[in-house]
């Protein structure tokens, strides 16, 4: 394993901003803009070496939602366009904040919410899945960015 695993639900903040349309890819960086417009953090990459100036990957060293994004950009992850239709305009600092950054609370908040308005969340948590375990098998590397966090 060449990359320390996230939570499981950064994929969900990685399908957002992709269905926001908040990535802004060059040759070798890419922005990604928060979920609530108020920061922009830099992915760079270098042949098979990423990094992030994301909190999570900055100062926990796992994939932050921001690199799972770009990498499922560059088709080195699975991404599913119908799963990320679902996932436009969803504010993730403020449902995070809402449930003390409990991350898994926050995913079964929206959850529950889309069971209750029709929406198929198994199929959702099976793609889900899939990138999961797509994460475990990459074979790019990570290093901390030398960009702090934007505050």
């Amino acid at each position: 394993m060449a990359v320390k695993m996230p939570p499981i639900e950064k994929i969900h903040e990685a399908y957002s901003a992709i269905a926001d349309g908040r990535i802004t890819m060059r040759e070798s960086e890419a922005d990604v803009v928060s979920s609530d417009l108020s920061k922009t953090y830099l992915v760079k990459w270098n042949k098979e070496t990423y990094s992030s100036n994301d909190n999570a990957s900055y100062w926990k060293g796992y994939l932050g939602y921001p690199l799972i994004a770009v990498l499922m950009l560059q088709g080195k992850l699975p991404l599913d366009e119908e799963t990320a239709a679902h996932f436009k305009g969803i504010n993730w600092k403020k449902r995070n904040t809402a449930h003390k950054n409990k991350f898994a609370e926050a995913v079964k908040e929206l959850m529950d919410e889309w069971k209750e308005s029709g929406i198929d969340c198994a199929k959702i948590n099976e793609e889900i899945d899939r990138v999961y375990k797509e994460i475990e098998q990459l074979t790019v590397t990570t290093k901390r960015s030398s960009l702090r966090p934007p505050q």
